[in-house]
C-alpha cells in the first residue's frame, strides 16, 4: 500500500551547464523546492529533453530514467576511490541526458549519518569494521537514507512512472511504497578498483546490491 508523501512545490528552475573532469559535459535543468519534509536543500537535475522547464513534462509522457544519487563530498566532488560514488554520478549524468531524465542529488552523506560521522566510520574502517559495521558501531543505522523527499520532487515535477537507474533494491521498494511507479530498474556499472573492494562487497553482502563482484577480496 502506498504512502503518499505531503506535497512539495518548485521553488526555483534554471539552466546551468555541468562539465566533470574527463571532458564530457552536459546542460541541467536544475530545479529547487518547496515543503520538502527534511528541511534540506535537495536538487533534481533534468538531464536530455528533460532539461526545459517542468511544464513541458506533459510532452513526454514514457517514464523518465531517474537515478536518486545520495550525496558524497569525498566521492563527488574531489575523486576519493574508497567509494565508487563519483563514477556512479558521472555515469548517470550521461545516460540520463542520452535518454532525458532526472539526476535527484540527495543531502544524505554518508548514508544518512553525516559528514563528520562517515569521517568517524572510514576511521572505523580503517580499523577494521565495513561500512555498516562501522555506522553501527558509531549508533547509526547501517543506511539510514529516506527517499520521501525523491518521492516529494518527482511528484513536484509531475513524474508518477520512472525508469529507476540503481542497483539498491532498498530506493526500490521505498519509492514504491511511497507511491512512484517503477516501471523498470536499470543497473549502474561496476566501478572495482582495490582501494574499494572491501567496500563493494559489504554493499552486496549486507546491503543486498545487485552487484557482481567476483574478483573482490575482503
Amino acid at each position: 500500500m502506498s504512502e503518499a508523501p505531503p506535497a512539495a512545490t518548485i521553488r526555483t528552475q534554471v539552466t546551468v551547464p555541468l562539465r566533470f573532469p574527463d571532458g564530457y559535459h552536459a546542460t541541467a535543468r536544475v530545479f529547487s523546492f518547496h515543503g520538502l519534509v527534511d528541511g534540506r536543500e535537495h536538487l533534481a537535475f533534468g538531464l536530455g529533453h528533460r532539461a526545459g522547464s517542468a511544464t513541458g513534462g506533459a510532452a513526454h509522457p514514457s517514464s523518465p530514467l531517474v537515478r536518486p544519487h545520495s550525496e558524497c563530498l569525498t566521492g563527488d566532488v574531489f575523486g576519493s576511490r574508497r567509494c565508487d560514488c563519483g563514477p556512479q554520478l558521472r555515469e548517470a549524468v550521461e545516460r540520463i541526458a542520452t535518454v532525458g531524465g532526472y539526476l535527484l542529488y540527495l543531502r544524505q552523506e554518508g548514508r544518512g549519518i553525516g559528514l563528520y560521522a562517515k569521517l568517524d566510520a572510514y576511521a572505523l574502517q580503517d580499523a577494521g569494521l565495513d561500512t555498516y559495521e562501522a555506522n553501527l558501531a558509531l549508533g547509526h543505522r547501517g543506511d539510514e537514507r529516506d527517499y520521501t523527499v525523491a518521492a516529494q520532487m518527482l511528484a513536484a515535477l509531475g513524474v508518477e512512472r520512472i525508469a529507476l537507474l540503481s542497483n539498491n533494491p532498498d530506493k526500490a521498494a521505498q519509492l514504491g511504497r511511497l507511491g512512484v511507479t517503477i516501471t523498470s530498474r536499470v543497473p549502474t556499472g561496476v566501478y572495482l578498483s582495490a582501494a574499494n573492494a572491501g567496500y563493494l562487497a559489504a554493499k552486496a553482502g549486507r546491503g543486498g546490491h545487485a552487484l557482481d563482484l567476483p574478483l573482490v577480496r575482503e
